[in-house]
């Protein structure tokens, strides 16, 4: 997943994003604690697929602060 595309998404799409994909690293960290787990760079993927996104969000609400500030 590359950022560009994850800027395309709406807040909202981002958020339901987001939590599939911690529902996602949930499941995939039950596997692998099964034992069942067969590409195991999945969790990190994952992991950085939920940064990327976390990060996309934490600019927007950066980015509407300075906005804020600028009318102010």
């Amino acid at each position: 997943m590359k950022a560009r595309e994850i800027r395309t998404w709406t807040t909202e799409e981002l958020h339901e994003r987001i939590e599939d994909a911690y529902r996602e690293l949930f499941a995939l960290r039950h596997q692998l604690s099964m034992g069942r787990l067969e590409d195991h760079s999945q969790l990190k993927t994952t992991k950085r697929d939920i940064a990327r996104m976390k990060t996309i969000l934490r600019e927007r609400e950066l980015i509407a602060e300075m906005m804020e500030e600028a009318v102010q």
